[in-house]
């Protein structure tokens, strides 16, 4: 496969922009590789500028689920644009997607709308401190819920691929607020809670997607759920990525959670730059102008992300795919498992509907400590021998792959496939 004019324009492209990529992860380094660029993309399939072809399982980190360039998305967005491409006033398809959101998830009663996800959980975490008057927050190690500064400490997803537990740039004074939990243990949270009087709030990825897919343990985002009420802490549910992922409803449907606020994006923008975050209206009520918690955005609500949205939750919720989407993803799986083993690579897969990551560890994998022991290099070997195969996976060890409406039982029979090739070279090398 060659990959000449990506690589002309990667060399290009690091004149100008750091590492050449606009987010860390592509920059393909984990995987010690150089990034290919996209020309056009079209159903499971993106292609590049050199002319080769891949089965797409990145789907844009999770923001694609129809498939890429859906006809219908295509007219709806060609439609906006036609209209008007940002406002900076209000408009009627922003009233509907709330009240489209406020009726897929029922523990929200009102939602601000934002540019990004990272916003949405930046926002809806001062939110938690002013509605409060608390400092304090919990999240979970490995857990990545954006790049705002009281977030970056013991993040996933880009961070773990390159080893880095905080960023650089994050005041002490404010990272000594963000008090660490160990996803799947319970105790971790009772042990924060006991010594601090000061929390704000709880936020979690109630299924891990930027540590590789981790599920919560039978009972956790119950119990947890309990603990935060009884201690009077906010839960926060970080469904950028479960959002309509999962369920029509997030994982908060799946496992029958009620968190007091909610933070989106991704799905709900149809491939649009999009996020939002909700909750109980006493709690939504202290934003501005209403209360003392400020939050704006020139682009939030913007009305080509909002219709692009708009269409692609209806369609979800018209179509209802998510049990054509877990009966691939659980096929998908017991087919390359059974393929592990045919070749003794040692291998692991977590999924939930249309999310999965395979991790190359001999053990099942269930918090960051188990995820952390998976063979990064075996991954790297992996990632590209795929690539060659025609099939993109995330450049990282540490992140979700995921299934869209556009991946048919051909591109099933392909990935399995691809698999088999696959393994069986990782076998070969292992032996040699």
């Amino acid at each position: 496969m060659k990959r000449d004019k990506s690589l002309r324009l990667y060399e290009e492209a690091v004149l100008y922009i750091p590492a050449g990529v606009n987010s860390p992860v592509r920059a393909f380094r984990s995987v010690n590789d150089t990034p290919f660029f996209v020309q056009r993309s079209k159903g499971a399939y993106l292609y590049d500028v050199d002319g080769n072809t891949y089965l797409d399982y990145v789907a844009s980190w999770g923001a694609i689920i129809l498939g890429h360039a859906d006809d219908g998305l295509v007219r709806e967005a060609q439609a906006a644009v036609a209209e008007g491409t940002s406002y900076g006033a209000c408009h009627p398809y922003e009233v509907k997607l709330a009240q489209l959101l406020i009726d897929a998830f029922p523990s929200m009663e009102k939602v601000r709308l934002t540019s990004s996800g990272t916003e949405a959980t930046m926002s809806a975490i001062r939110l938690a401190r002013g509605a409060t008057g608390k400092n304090g927050i919990i999240k979970f190690r490995g857990c990545y819920h954006g790049h705002a500064d009281s977030l970056l400490v013991k993040a996933g997803s880009g961070l773990e691929t390159f080893g880095i537990p905080d960023s650089a740039g994050v005041p002490a004074d404010l990272a000594r607020h963000t008090y660490v939990a160990e996803f799947n243990h319970l105790d971790s949270v009772q042990r924060i809670l006991d010594r601090n009087k000061d929390i704000a709030c709880v936020i979690i990825e109630p299924v891990i997607g930027n540590m590789g897919v981790i599920l919560p343990a039978d009972g956790f985002l119950k119990s947890l759920e309990k603990l935060c009420k009884s201690a009077g802490v906010l839960l926060i549910f970080d469904e950028v990525i479960t959002g309509f992922r999962v369920a029509y409803g997030g994982a908060q449907k799946a496992y029958g959670i009620d968190p007091d606020l909610t933070c989106l994006g991704k799905i709900i923008g149809g491939g649009f730059p999009i996020g939002a975050f909700g909750g109980k209206a006493s709690i939504m009520d202290h934003v501005a102008p209403l209360g003392a918690v400020y939050q704006a955005g020139t682009l939030s609500g913007n009305p080509v992300a909002v219709r692009a949205g708009l269409y692609t939750l209806n369609r979800l919720k018209k179509e209802n795919p998510y049990g054509v989407l877990k009966e691939k993803g659980e096929r998908l799986s017991r087919e390359v498992l059974g393929i592990a083993a045919k070749y003794a690579v040692p291998y692991r897969i977590n999924g939930l509907t249309g999310m999965f990551t395979g991790f190359f560890y001999d053990r099942d994998i269930s918090d960051y400590e188990s995820a952390s022991q998976a063979s990064r290099e075996v991954y790297a070997q992996f990632f590209r021998t795929m690539l060659e195969e025609g099939l993109f996976f995330a450049p990282s060890q540490f992140e979700a792959a995921f299934l869209t409406l556009s991946h048919t039982e051909v591109e099933i029979a392909k990935t399995i496939e691809a698999f088999d090739h696959t393994f069986k070279s990782l076998a070969k090398r292992k032996q040699g």
